[in-house]
């Protein structure tokens, strides 16, 4: 069986559903190939259900303050109730893709796919399908420590199927995800330790930010294994017994890794088409996501460029808009992409760290930086940090960074990012009026 299409997009994740969306508005024929439920990692296993989650537990952590405002905090959590629930939800949103792609014309071809030419694609090692445009959009996959008893080890897609809540955890890793579950696990009362190979926390983010998130999660209880790797893991009874590099053992209910994560790319028979990758595997694209064979695309995870949901779902649709629309100069501009990690409490940024701009730009750089206790605590004996940074350059004082740790940041930086994209200075921020009381306003008084 053989087809023809204007579009062949490998992969149901976010660039790959956004990608043929966006062709198949052009009056593309569009033909989406996904083996599992459409949504890729992030509607499935990562971002939303993580979102969930994280909502529960920052529920959790407000009943610290309950007293203070008199109300009761004995409430109790149902780990199973939460699950289903929030399983439901996902399921919703799969079967709104479902109906979404057929009504706007995407044929969804269940399976995987080879690649066997340039321009060819097999699915389930039967049907062929052909286009002189096709993107790989696949994703990425978790990445393991090649240790004894690796087999052992569970990854943050496992968080997700737990049927019931862990007692003691280990959290392998240095990144969003590992931080994310460490944060999250402690809040439902789990006793959970986070081993880093390194010597420093968070070391993509800002170094004064990640040194107050590192000491708050301390004294919330998670325990931290500095320049520590784990060297062997065994099944002793029902519990796992980890073995680190510097002698020591300790046994928990379950190890999750997080130490990176690789290309999906496993059996796509990708060397039939000349399409280059990175010494990690990662495929190699230019700024238009190109790769190195023409009519072949790829971006999002795949591209390992910026491992984010958002980006895969912008650079999708300018690949659409230039592909099938004529604008000609579409492309996603990947510069100051904000962020945010759900930690507990939440770290949003954008732009360059101090340590990034001072590389960049040496003693032409100048910081504004506040830490304060957001009034929301002001009540109650439990205090949690609230910081906030502004990284300059240049007689101007232009923004080339912003970062904010606490309460409420991870929904006040998508506002602030906007005008870092525009080239705001600090006086641009100096001549905004404050909105009072709340502690977005501290990012515009300071001195």
């Amino acid at each position: 069986m053989h087809s023809a299409f204007n579009y062949l997009v490998i992969g149901g994740g976010s660039g790959g559903l956004a990608s043929a969306r966006r062709a198949a508005k052009y009056g593309m024929k569009v033909a989406l190939i996904e083996n599992s439920r459409l949504g890729g990692t992030c509607v499935n296993l990562g971002c939303v259900p993580k979102k969930v989650m994280w909502n529960a537990a920052h529920l959790i952590e407000d009943r610290k303050v309950y007293d203070s405002y008199g109300f009761s905090s004995g409430l109790s959590t149902d780990w199973a109730t939460l699950k289903a629930n929030r399983d439901a939800y996902i399921e919703r949103i799969n079967n709104t893709y479902i109906t979404n792609l057929k009504k706007e014309g995407v044929e969804v071809l269940k399976g995987f796919a080879k690649f066997s030419g340039k321009s060819s694609i097999v699915v389930n090692d039967s049907s062929e399908y052909t286009s002189s445009n096709i993107l790989i959009a696949s994703g990425s996959e978790a990445t393991y420590p090649d240790i004894p008893g690796k087999e052992l080890l569970s990854s943050s897609d496992d968080f997700f199927y737990l049927q019931e809540k862990p007692k003691k955890v280990l959290i392998l890793g240095n990144g969003y995800i590992a931080c994310e579950l460490a944060c999250m696990l402690n809040s439902f009362g789990v006793d959970t330790t986070l081993a880093i190979r390194v010597n420093q926390f968070l070391r993509a983010f800002d170094a004064d930010l990640t040194k107050i998130l590192k000491e708050y999660m301390e004294q919330e209880g998670v325990k931290f294994k500095m320049q520590t790797l784990i060297s062997e893991a065994k099944k002793i009874g029902d519990k796992l017994e980890a073995t680190f590099n510097n002698g020591e053992k300790d046994q928990y209910d379950k190890i999750f890794c997080a130490i990176g994560r690789k290309a999906k790319i496993g059996g796509m028979n990708l060397e039939l088409t000349g399409v280059k990758q990175k010494d990690d595997g990662f495929i190699i694209t230019n700024e238009w996501e190109e790769t190195s064979t023409k009519g072949i695309y790829a971006l999002g995870d795949v591209t390992g460029k910026i491992q984010l949901t958002p980006v895969a779902i912008a650079a999708g649709r300018r690949l659409s808009d230039r592909l099938f629309a004529g604008k000609t100069d579409s492309k996603l501009d990947y510069s100051n992409v904000p962020t945010v990690m759900f930690s507990h409490p939440p770290l949003g940024t954008v732009g360059l760290t101090e340590l990034q701009a001072r590389a960049k730009y040496g003693d032409d750089v100048k910081v504004y930086y506040k830490k304060f206790t957001n009034m929301f605590f002001s009540l109650s004996p439990h205090k949690e940090p609230t910081v906030m940074k502004v990284v300059c350059v240049g007689n101007e004082e232009r923004i080339v960074g912003m970062h904010g740790l606490g309460r409420g940041v991870d929904e006040m930086i998508q506002g602030f990012s906007v005008a870092v994209k525009m080239g705001a200075r600090k006086k641009d921020l100096d001549n905004t009026v404050a909105i009072h009381p709340t502690a977005s306003e501290e990012f515009v008084t300071m001195t």
